[in-house]
């Protein structure tokens, strides 16, 4: 047992931020790995114990964390996001909830043998997916965007009220068991509900104002929000217990919906503070339980009710829910399948165990390993099977990655036509429909539409593209879109051209955080890239073997030739830049724009041969 608390938090950050950094490596559920960190660190090899350790704080640091993670996932609820999917989605949240609490305590009650009363309140509890789980699985699997975006506001907005659907039940069945009942207790809790909604309508309104009249400096807001997020969940919490997350819901969908510039910038602020603390949190949790709850797991009748809640419960409850509305069967079999617990489902769960104990009901003594269950069963089951499951319902759009291209010219659509005979999905955007002439006389793919534009996060699906290149005849321009883009497809994947010498601009002395990666080399302008097309270079497609090795490949290429792009056999994309050395191997396809000479040599050599072989 590790003595010193700080140690402990750093062996906590560890194990959180390694396990999440392990699941993008193998493409592994994250909280699978958390959950496997966190049992060896804990009840296993019994390196840290949170619950006992961090003593009255723990209750305090777990419920403020899921708070901030609430919020963080409600700040993703534009309106405007859900156009096209209001009928599926209120089904679903509303009819399909109610059906799955009432599913899911029916089978709390006869197949785990539960009293009604525990039963009704961890049903509430199930209901809940949460953005915790839902995001990184449809990060991981590519999910075409009609299921992706159901699955994800199905998360965000049942989660809190999961939560509060078991205080409903609990303050329920608390006034129908007691000897004495008072209405007045029950009308007071519905009152604390209302107020905790206008409480985080009002934070969200005060907040979002003070952004858009300057009252608030930039460096000041992100700590702003994130005091304001707490203060508004502790006074709603400190009224009537779990009223919380409602109110820091409400907060979420304020600020969301009020057209804020800043807001993008916030909400990439609390997504990297959401999974620090996810990574945190899971860890704790799952490090706090004791051998005899892990063995409980095992019980017939926790794994019997896991089953129902499997291949029953959720499928019903969709499949139900969504009569009569445009979902296509194959779109409601991944939606009825998925839907992992995480860590807003054992946290509640946890506090409920202790709550129900000690109210009298001592069959709540195996909530948290019911719970543990379902969580690690969902998450393990959905996680490795959502990507096998789209893929055979043609519901992903894994496969080759694609690139989004920026600006539309000669050099991008030549670049574009390329991308295509290789099968790599590709898209090239303008806001000149002038300028888009030649993409669509090519049968490339296109959008109209200023890519800077809030909008083009819901015209335009980013999901299919893996790499951006912002290649239009503006320097600044170039600089400003991968910037705005660099949270989006990661640093590493966005890239600009060369700065132009005619551009007009001074920007040679731009910062290096900025503006993302040069493509190719920096005096490789466009400029200079469409001087070479109207000069007959050609795109040339070269497949690196055994017997013609990449070192040979460089010795027999022009000096001027451009070497573009590597094609590797998984079909990742590798595009040559100053930052990294590149090397193709055995399989790889290089993409080079070559001088014209060598293509008149080429057809030159051809007839030549032609011409002897007709002689003999």
């Amino acid at each position: 047992m590790v003595d010193s608390l700080l140690f402990e938090f750093m062996i906590i950050g560890l194990l959180g931020v390694g396990s999440q950094w392990l699941s993008w490596r193998f493409r592994l559920p994250a909280i699978v790995v958390m959950s496997i960190a966190g049992l060896l660190a804990g009840p296993i090899f019994g390196v840290i114990n949170p619950v006992e350790d961090f003593g009255d704080l723990y209750r305090p640091i777990i419920s403020v964390a899921v708070a901030i993670i609430l919020f963080e996932g409600s700040l993703n609820l534009d309106i405007k996001e859900i156009k096209g999917l209001g009928r599926p989605v209120f089904r679903i949240v509303t009819f399909g909830a109610l059906i799955s609490w009432l599913l899911g305590s029916f089978a709390a009650h006869f197949v785990a043998g539960l009293s009604w009363a525990v039963s009704f309140v961890i049903g509430g509890i199930f209901i809940v997916t949460g953005p915790t789980v839902i995001l990184p699985l449809l990060r991981q699997s590519k999910l075409k965007p009609r299921p992706a975006k159901i699955l994800k506001w199905e998360g965000v907005i049942v989660d809190p009220f999961g939560a509060l659907l078991a205080v409903f039940a609990f303050e329920i069945m608390l006034f129908f068991t007691s000897s004495s009942p008072d209405v007045t207790d029950l009308l007071l809790f519905f009152l604390a509900s209302i107020f905790a909604v206008i409480l985080g309508w009002l934070f969200g309104k005060g907040i979002g104002w003070m952004f858009e009249t300057g009252y608030i400096p930039e460096f000041l807001k992100s700590p702003a929000v994130f005091s304001a997020v707490i203060a508004c969940f502790t006074i709603a919490d400190e009224i009537t217990h779990e009223t919380g997350l409602l109110a820091v819901t409400a907060m979420g969908m304020k600020l969301a919906n009020m057209g804020i510039s800043s807001i993008k910038d916030m909400r990439h602020f609390k997504e990297n503070i959401s999974i620090l603390l996810v990574s945190t949190i899971f860890i704790m949790l799952t490090a706090s339980l004791s051998t005899d709850t892990l063995l409980q797991i095992f019980n017939p009748e926790i794994i019997g009710f896991v089953l129902l809640m499997l291949f029953i419960v959720r499928p019903l409850s969709i499949f139900v829910s969504t009569i009569r509305t445009d979902l296509t069967m194959k779109e409601k079999v991944l939606v009825g399948w998925i839907a992992p617990r995480g860590i807003v489902a054992l946290t509640v769960a946890g506090y409920f165990a202790s709550v129900l104990l000690e109210a009298g009901f001592e069959d709540a003594s195996i909530v948290t390993s019911l719970t543990f269950a379902l969580v690690f069963f969902t998450v393990c089951a959905h996680g490795f099977s959502i990507g096998w499951l789209a893929k055979k319902l043609n519901l992903s759009t894994e496969g080759q990655p694609g690139v989004l291209i920026a600006g539309s010219n000669k050099f991008s659509v030549e670049l574009a036509k390329i991308f295509k005979e290789l099968k790599i999905p590709t898209v090239i955007t303008d806001s000149s429909w002038e300028r888009l002439t030649k993409v669509r006389s090519a049968g490339i793919n296109f959008h109209h539409g200023e890519i800077l534009s809030e909008q083009t996060e819901y015209r335009l699906d980013m999901t299919p593209y893996d790499y951006l290149i912002s290649a239009t005849e503006y320097d600044s321009y170039n600089a400003l879109v991968c910037t705005t883009f660099v949270p989006t497809f990661g640093r590493k994947d966005v890239f600009r051209l060369g700065i132009q010498s005619q551009s007009g601009a001074n920007v040679e002395e731009m910062v290096r955080t900025i503006g993302g990666r040069v493509l190719f080399t920096r005096d490789v302008s466009l400029e200079s890239l469409l001087y070479k097309i109207e000069g007959g270079y050609v795109f040339r497609k070269t497949t690196i073997t055994e017997q013609y090795n990449y070192k040979r490949y460089l010795s027999d290429r022009d000096e001027d030739t451009v070497l573009l792009f590597i094609v590797k056999p998984s079909k990742k994309i590798e595009f040559f830049n100053e930052d990294m050395v590149i090397k193709a191997e055995q399989g790889d396809i290089v993409v080079s724009l070559s001088p014209p000479s060598k293509e008149f040599n080429k057809i030159k050599a051809k007839l030549e041969e032609n011409r002897e072989s007709k002689n003999k």
